[in-house]
């Protein structure tokens, strides 16, 4: 019973977070997507220097909303710590955008919109599954488990091999 309790609450928990991740994820998928369409077309910026202020931007938002929400409950190591390297590993995640963004713009040479948000969609998914995984192992780690208090509710003192009864 008890290990059926305890795969419940790793579920709950890995489910809780998954979709607080979502709920920011999405709100920096609009700053991000706002900010590159807003540097690419309204300032007129090129295709990745866009898409790197923007990503900056929606980084920065998603690392406050991840630190203080979805990963609250866990270790904090500084938020120096953290925040350099939640940007290594969104520089990282970054990649496959740029990769996508450079082959559509300047190999099939599509300056378009469409092209350039369809291209940004698929670069996007496939950094999306690297950060998830990246800021769960590196970035907000687990907090430790505190060993049972003796004396605590349900839990009895083991005998050892002074003990008597």
């Amino acid at each position: 019973m008890q290990f059926l309790r305890r795969a419940y609450e790793r579920f709950a928990t890995l489910l809780h977070e998954l979709l607080k991740f979502g709920i920011v994820g999405a709100l920096a998928f609009v700053v991000d997507f706002g900010g590159t369409n807003f540097f690419r077309f309204g300032i007129g910026l090129g295709p990745l220097t866009s898409k790197v202020l923007g990503t900056v931007i929606a980084a920065t938002f998603a690392y406050l909303g991840n630190r203080f929400w979805t990963y609250r409950h866990r270790q904090q190591n500084g938020l120096a710590r953290e925040y350099v390297l939640f940007f290594v590993l969104n520089g990282v995640g970054l990649l496959p955008p740029l990769i996508v963004i450079g082959f559509v713009s300047y190999t099939l040479a599509l300056h378009d919109p469409v092209a350039y948000n369809i291209a940004q969609i698929i670069g996007l998914v496939l950094g999306t599954l690297f950060r998830f995984w990246s800021y769960k192992k590196w970035v907000f780690l687990a907090a430790p488990e505190e060993p049972p208090v003796e004396g605590a509710a349900g839990v009895t003192p083991q005998a050892g091999p002074l003990t008597t009864r």
